[in-house]
């Protein structure tokens, strides 16, 4: 493989990052936003007969396009960015990969550290559940928990690199799997947890709404380590790209 920037990859990143962004809209589009609207409805009904207040300064519809699709493209743009700079570090660490095989092994350590490792302890929630006075505390629960989840997966990381002369790549790989399963359950066991729905809400509508928000987030991972994959080799492997741009049409 070439030497390269790590700028080149950055870009790249970012913009596999805006390729996923746009899977994840178009996902959260047609899966989410009707549980939101479900959940807003519900939210209304009970306050009926209470004063609103005054209206919100954006409207639902523009909420749910423009207002999503720009949070979310910009939210898919980071992560890319971020992403790209790990890969940097791990390409031709963590094993005689290829671009390729590397980006996908990357983007999935990525999805369990920072999607479903805070999900199965903090789950995602609809509107109309959570007490508003605790916003502040479960978002910095939830951030602990992504930031401990990173912490713990590079420690295993290192766990697992230190062993490896001794034990092999593959006996390595599992102690280390298995230390860091068995510390996130001890952060489970030790922080605090949440329940703060209300028992008249229907149980289905939530679960409906998590399944809903992991389907997204598995969206915007599989587009990126897909189209990363495929710019990163395009740029690390010589010839790739001069070979397919002389391939015949017909």
């Amino acid at each position: 493989m070439n030497p390269i920037s790590p700028r080149v990859l950055l870009v790249r990143g970012m913009l596999a990052g805006l390729l996923a962004g746009a899977a994840a809209f178009l996902v959260a589009y047609l899966l989410g936003e009707s549980k939101v609207d479900a959940a807003i409805a519900i939210e209304e009904a009970a306050a009926a007969g209470h004063d609103h207040g005054e209206e919100a300064p954006v409207s639902r519809a523009l909420q749910a396009t423009a207002g999503l699709g720009t949070g979310v493209l910009l939210y898919g743009v980071a992560l890319g960015g971020i992403a790209a700079l790990i890969y940097c570090y791990a390409l031709g660490r963590i094993g005689r990969f290829g671009p390729r095989a590397t980006a996908a092994l990357v983007t999935g350590g990525l999805f369990v550290t920072m999607t479903l490792v805070p999900f199965f302890k903090y789950p995602a929630n609809p509107p109309a559940v959570g007490d508003p006075d605790t916003a502040t505390r479960r978002t910095v629960l939830y951030l602990l928990m992504i930031a401990l989840s990173a912490l713990l997966a590079a420690a295993a990381l290192i766990l697992g690199r230190r062993l490896a002369p001794r034990m092999g790549n593959w006996n390595a790989s599992v102690v280390a799997s298995l230390a860091f399963v068995a510390v996130i359950g001890a952060s489970y066991a030790l922080l605090p947890g949440i329940n703060e729905v209300p028992a008249d809400f229907p149980a289905a509508l939530i679960w409906q709404f998590r399944l809903a928000s992991l389907a997204i987030q598995a969206a915007l991972w599989t587009t990126f380590g897909l189209a990363f994959g495929y710019l990163a080799e395009r740029a690390l492997v010589p010839g790739v790209a001069a070979k397919e741009a002389v391939q015949p049409t017909g």
